[in-house]
């Protein structure tokens, strides 16, 4: 594990591989890779076989959490790896209360999304 492995893993609290992540949103897991590769969510390589996960707060009821796939977008191009995007959605904010995801999750995206486009000034 490196070093951005540790981190994440101690910010990200569960997470679900590929075959739950299709089983939650009620898709053929062949649509699960296509998803990533368009952004609608994150995975990355985790433990020993590293092996494809996806923090299991990015899956709602069914659906990937609204907002979610608009503010990767901005934080893509602020210039944010999928790792550095993981650790600023999982990191606390005090000013949103709570996480980015976590407020991604009550319905406060565009709080959220307004601090993403911050960034890149």
């Amino acid at each position: 594990m490196t070093e951005i492995d540790a981190k994440i893993d101690a910010l990200v609290p569960s997470w679900l591989n590929l075959p739950e992540v299709a089983e939650r949103l009620g898709v053929p897991i062949t649509r699960v890779r296509p998803m990533i590769r368009e952004k609608l969510f994150l995975a990355i390589r985790r433990g020993e076989n590293r092996v494809l996960m996806v923090p299991a707060d990015f899956i709602g009821e069914g659906s990937i959490i609204k907002g979610l796939p608009g503010l990767l977008t901005v934080l893509k191009d602020n210039g944010f790896s999928d790792e550095e995007a993981l650790e600023w959605l999982f990191s606390e904010d005090p000013t949103l209360p709570g996480t980015p995801t976590q407020a991604l999750k009550e319905n406060r995206g565009t709080e959220v999304k307004r601090r993403a486009q911050a960034l890149g000034f």
